[in-house]
């Protein structure tokens, strides 16, 4: 059984919103998806999205998109992103994935999902500090972060999913970062950055942990391997 993850999917099998904005990577991208995930993926293997799954605006709406993911191989890990309008509690989401036999689908939110030897922990998190809103936001996400990573069995090795990324060229949410390590996470996962934005993205080893940036196109829309 292998572990991969892909963030920013933005499918919209129900509305109207192209993404030829973000470039021409874009085009006919859930062919591409699709394609590459059946390539890469087997029925025994798990998917982490990092956010960002749909554009749609309540859960009935997602339905399309929730089905076009069920359609495709292995068990699916979602985590909320910025665009995620659609998200509702757990349980209301679960209750609507039952009814519409969606089975291979479940979520993060201050839980943890484990698969294979590792435990999948994360939150949204948060993009900016600039007001005392954005104080509270971090705070609370910060505390969504930990309460995933308390969660995770002994024994396996955490890792972080969030989508916002958690560093920047010129400076980094530390809230995020000392949860992480206090944790022991060692390899932490972000999406969020499109386009121009990629080659501003902060990867590689930072403060003992290793951060990856999965937004589909920046990975090209193939699933990685973890």
């Amino acid at each position: 059984m292998s572990v991969f993850i892909i963030g920013d999917t933005h499918l919209s099998g129900s509305v109207d919103k192209p993404m030829d904005v973000f470039g021409g990577k874009w085009e006919n991208y859930t062919d591409k998806l699709k394609r590459n995930w059946i390539k890469s993926v087997g029925r025994d293997d798990t998917v982490v999205l990092a956010g960002d799954i749909s554009w749609a605006m309540s859960l009935d709406e997602a339905l399309t998109d929730f089905k076009f993911l069920e359609s495709l191989p292995g068990r699916k890990i979602i985590l909320k992103g910025n665009h995620d309008y659609w998200w509702n509690t757990v349980g209301k989401m679960q209750k609507f994935l039952n009814e519409n036999d969606i089975k291979s689908i479940e979520f993060i939110y201050n839980n943890c999902a484990v698969a294979g030897d590792f435990a999948i922990c994360g939150t949204r998190g948060w993009g900016e500090r600039e007001t005392k809103e954005d104080e509270k936001i971090i705070a609370r996400e910060a505390g969504r972060l930990e309460r995933s990573l308390i969660s995770a069995p002994d024994g396996l090795e955490k890792i972080a999913v969030m989508h916002y990324p958690p560093l920047f060229e010129n400076g980094s949410i530390v809230e995020f970062i000392s949860i992480m390590q206090k944790y022991g996470v060692k390899r932490c996962y972000y999406g969020h950055l499109h386009a121009g934005s990629i080659f501003k993205a902060v990867q590689g080893m930072r403060f003992g942990i290793e951060f990856y940036l999965v937004s589909a196109d920046s990975i090209d829309f193939l699933p990685v391997n973890i």
